[in-house]
This record gives structure tokens, sequence and C-alpha cells, in this order.
């Protein structure tokens, strides 16, 4: 996947023009609120139409007019391709080598890429659900079925928590648990074994990763912990079993609770740097080497299961790294397409191969 060209109209500050990066690292560099992070943004709305930012479509609307335009020309499944992306207040409008299509959803099936900001940072700094979203959001982005399975298991939670809460008032209700809680188990089990199947895949991968970025001085792990026991072995009927025996386990807390006490929404990810916490001892420049580690393998996994190198987009992502951890996202990423932004001008020059964007006012030269 190699982005070819984007071209931009009244997206928030930027300049309408369009820029032509190379196949390989792309620094886009300039002061703080220039516009490094809207070009950045703009790549990223061709994957789902959706910003990495803000939920409101508005907010991407240069001031005092009443759309943004992007156009976006790449080479994806062996062809060259175009897709366009018309944003205004009220509605999206998508169209792909030409067709329009129904919701910018679709653009998921044609461009592929994988982004990191500031925020990720989150996936250390706060708690399991910040985790849970990113596996989640990983594993849907793979298959259908498995977007079905966390909808379903959520509306199921949902359903068995109210009846919980009725069966304090109304005990006679609790005979009616039974059928809810082999829902629950059922698409549960699926949710969790999908999960423990890409932590899997990603803590490989992302070890590797990290031994480059700290030169081999520091060792990633990432670990699923489970509240229903289960193991990365284990089937999914074993799954199954094991959730639906922690169920009944806990029916009696569950009911005077009113909430469901296990299950994958209970579940977490630890994440560790030399076998310790990295939420609790690592330093701020060891939790972005280890975030950022994470999501060049959520690259590598998509490239396994999708059969292409996604783009990568990395959005001050040099800042609290040492010079020699700053050198390999510069220097060594050369199997894919890069986009960084930075700030200084030092990063810029560290780069030994690939092409400089400067930012300025929203001009980019």
């Amino acid at each position: 996947m190699k982005v070819t060209s984007i071209e931009f109209k009244n997206f928030r500050n930027l300049r309408d023009g369009v820029i032509i990066p190379c196949a390989g690292v792309n620094v886009i560099y300039g002061d703080n609120a220039q516009g490094k992070t809207n070009l950045i943004e703009a790549l990223w709305l061709f994957c789902g139409g959706h910003s990495f930012r803000t939920s409101k479509d508005s907010e991407v609307i240069k001031w005092d007019t009443d759309f943004a335009r992007l156009d976006l020309n790449f080479y994806g499944q062996e062809r060259p391709q175009k897709a366009s992306l018309i944003i205004s207040a009220k509605k999206k409008l998508v169209s792909i080598n030409g067709v329009e299509k129904k919701s910018s959803s679709s653009l998921i099936e044609k461009f592929c890429a994988v982004v990191f900001s500031p925020e990720h940072l989150n996936l250390i700094k706060r708690g399991p659900g910040e985790r849970r979203r990113f596996i989640d959001s990983a594993i849907c982005r793979e298959k259908l079925q498995n977007a079905v399975a966390l909808s379903k298991y959520n509306r199921m939670l949902i359903q068995r928590n109210a009846l919980l809460k009725d069966i304090m008032k109304k005990p006679w209700l609790e005979d009616t648990l039974d059928i809810w809680d082999a829902q629950l188990a059922r698409y549960g089990s699926v949710l969790i074994k999908k999960r423990l199947e890409y932590v899997r895949m990603l803590s490989e991968r992302a070890s590797d990763f990290h031994n480059g970025i700290s030169k081999g001085s520091e060792k990633l792990q990432i670990k699923y912990i489970s509240t229903e026991n289960a193991e990365s072995n284990d089937t999914q009927e074993e799954i199954e079993k094991k959730f639906s025996e922690k169920i009944l386990q806990n029916r009696k807390n569950d009911i005077k609770l009113g909430v469901t006490l296990s299950g994958p929404h209970r579940d977490d990810i630890d994440i560790l740097i030399n076998e310790k916490s990295a939420k609790a001892f690592a330093s701020q420049g060891q939790q972005r080497s280890a975030v950022l580690s994470m999501k060049l393998a959520e690259a590598a996994v998509l490239r396994e299961r999708m059969g292409e190198e996604p783009v990568i987009l990395l959005d001050d992502v040099l800042s609290e790294l040492d010079q020699s951890r700053q050198d390999f996202l510069l220097n060594e990423l050369k199997h894919c397409q890069v986009f960084i932004t930075c700030c200084e001008q030092s990063n810029k020059e560290q780069l030994k191969e690939g092409k400089v964007f400067f930012v300025k006012d929203g001009t980019i030269n």
C-alpha cells in the first residue's frame, strides 16, 4: 500500500493544495499548531471516514466554508486507485475509483493504515478499557464476524445487567438467568478466543520491534489477563465452558451487586518491559517506545492477515525518545511507507533517505 498523492481543499487550516510523498519515509516538520497533524488526520480518514482526533465532522471543515474535500491517489491491491471524500456538517460523500459508495466504511476494504498519536500513550497510562478498545478495534477490522460477536456480546451484557438489578426486587426472575448466561458465554467465548490469538501475534511482533528500537536493551511482553482463566491454547469450546462455570460461580455476587463480574468486558492486557509493569515502572520514553512497538506490531499483523503492507502514520512520535530510538524510526522502517511529524529541524537532518515537507501556517512545502 503506497500513497502517491493527496489533495486537500478546505481541510482544517491546510492551504488548498496537493503533496506527492515518496514511497519510503516522509518527514513533516514545523512548529506546533502549523498543520502537521492535520495532514496525518487527512490520510487516516481514508481508513473508514473517522478521525482519531474528533467525533464531529464539522471540526475538520475550514472556518467559513461549507465542506472539506480530500482526494487520495494510492497503489493498493496491485493497481493504482483513487478515493475521494467530501465532508459537510451533515454527511460524507465517498467515491472509490469513480464509483459512489453508500458509506465511508467502504474505505476500509480499500485503504489500510496504522496511526500513532500521543493519545495512544493512554494504552499504558489509563485503565483496562483503553486496552480492550485497542484490541477490539484491531480484531473487528480483520473480520466482520468479530464485530458482530462484539456487538451481540455487549447487547447481551446490557440485558443481563438490567435483569440482575430486577432480580433484587423480583427474586423469581433468577430462573431466567440461565438463558442469558448461555448466550453471554457463547458470544463472549468467540471474543475471548480472537483476543487471545491477536495478543499472541501482537506480542511476538511487538517484542521484535521493541528490541530494534531499544537496541536490544529492553524486552517487551504483552499478556492477556482473563477473568475466565482462559489460555491461548484453549479451544473456543473450552473457553465457553470456563466462562459458563465462572458466570455460575459468580451468580450470587452478580445479583447482589447488579453487575456481571466476569467476562471479556472485565479482561485486561498486561504490558511489561523487562518483566516489570510499564505503567508502574517505565519512564515516559520507555512507555512511548512500548506503545510505538505495539502500533508497528499492529501493522505487521495487518500485513500478514491482509497480504498488503499498511501505511504507517506517526504523529509527534520522536519527542521523549533518545537519538538511537529516533534513528530506528527514521532509517530502519524501509519495508513500508511512513509519514512522521516532528518539531525539531535536527530530526529531519537524521533522515538518511526519504522526503521532507515543511509546514507553516497550513502551507506544506
